[in-house]
């Protein structure tokens, strides 16, 4: 996972990563929580509105409402849910949030065609580009 996560990321092989792996039973959604250290203390209102804006991301983050990032809802999403954002309480500069995402929809498949052209960004053209490429890719799973 961690050497997965660098390669995604564009990450140097020393850029230290830890991650965790839980398996369990779901329809095709992966889940991730994760713990970002950064040189400066973290303002999470200007995380919370950078997540917004990007591209390939939904931020789903009103706990009060019981809205939060799940397997269930990430299913059938090209767009990774991310939400319980906060302060991490064990390291000073942390960021902690919880991410989920669809593996066939977006894993590696969308990755690579992301990584093909990214120069383009994701526009609505390019959303369907990528629909047809996937359809061809999973032609069982893919209506």
């Amino acid at each position: 996972m961690y050497r997965e996560t660098r390669k995604i990321c564009g990450l140097a092989d020393d850029f230290p990563v830890s991650c965790t792996a839980v398996r369990i039973p779901t329809a095709r959604a992966h889940s991730e929580s994760i713990v970002a250290l950064f040189d400066k203390p973290v303002d999470i209102a200007a995380a919370r509105k950078a997540l917004e804006e990007a591209p390939g991301v939904k931020l789903v983050d009103d706990i009060d409402n019981l809205k939060y990032p799940m397997p269930l809802t990430a299913n059938g999403q090209y767009d990774v849910e991310v939400g319980r954002l906060r302060r991490n309480i064990a390291f000073d500069n942390a960021l902690e949030f919880f991410v989920c995402g669809d593996q066939l929809l977006r894993g590696a498949a969308l990755n690579a065609v992301l990584a093909w052209r990214p120069e383009r960004g994701r526009t609505e053209e390019s959303k369907g580009e990528e629909k047809l490429i996937l359809k061809l890719v999973f032609p069982n799973i893919l209506k």
